[in-house]
């Protein structure tokens, strides 16, 4: 309901506005969160105690999980606003598509960086023929207001090798 008050009397609610003004570390418990029909991430952000880090306004991981008789990560077409993914598997496949017909798949070892402009869908999956384990890492990143954030029809990938150690 609007206030049609022309002078509104001023309410405080409470809540702390904290600055944190040196670098700090804290624990953040995750919490499992269903992507999909067939996919479990365990949520580290946002978290109730820390919206974000930084740009960092999702933490996600995955697995590992043995999915060799399972169909895999299935999640549908969603958008990604003002979003960029950051995308790390250590095991499994995941297929990235996206409303404009891009298609694109990711192994361990590979990071992936995709920006989805304004109006653009885009899909992850396991491919049909798909290794036995799923494992990896998803940040996203909260895009700054500019061209690259209202940009329609664009969505890129973009990919580097890392090495993935196991131990």
């Amino acid at each position: 309901m609007s206030n049609l008050e022309a002078e509104p009397q001023e309410t405080l609610f409470g809540g702390a506005a904290t600055v944190i003004t040196a670098p700090t570390s804290v624990m953040l418990p995750g919490h499992d969160v269903p992507i999909g029909k067939y996919t479990v991430v365990r949520r580290l952000l946002p978290h109730r105690e820390r919206r974000m880090v930084g740009a960092w306004c999702f933490a996600d991981h995955f697995g590992p999980e043995d999915i060799g008789s399972a169909p895999g990560m299935q999640v549908p077409p969603h958008p990604h606003t003002g979003l960029q993914t950051v995308t790390w598997l250590l095991d499994g496949e995941v297929l990235h598509r996206d409303s404009l017909g891009s298609s694109q798949t990711i192994v361990p070892g590979q990071l992936n960086l995709m920006t989805s402009g304004h109006g653009i869908a885009h899909s992850e999956e396991s491919p049909a023929e798909h290794p036995p384990g799923m494992h990896g890492l998803q940040l996203w990143v909260a895009l700054p207001e500019g061209p690259a954030r209202r940009r329609r029809g664009s969505s890129t990938t973009r990919h580097c090798r890392c090495s993935v150690r196991r131990t």
